[in-house]
């Protein structure tokens, strides 16, 4: 169960974070009025939470293989 709920925060965390990086680099354009559209530092920033859900889908991959 365990490495379950740690696979779904990896995904939501990795899901939020591409948003971020699309709408800083002004692909997205969803909601319309957000504060992140076209702003450089959400892609940054973007980038650094895609990886931490990578990083949360990796460690759930590896306690499942014990």
């Amino acid at each position: 169960m365990k490495p379950a709920l740690i696979l779904l925060a990896g995904i939501a965390v990795f899901a939020f974070g591409a948003l971020f990086t699309l709408q800083g680099a002004g692909v997205v354009h969803w909601p319309r009025e957000s504060f992140m559209i076209d702003q450089r530092d959400w892609v940054e920033r973007g980038i650094v939470v895609a990886l931490i859900g990578l990083a949360l889908m990796l460690t759930a991959w590896r306690i499942r293989r014990k």
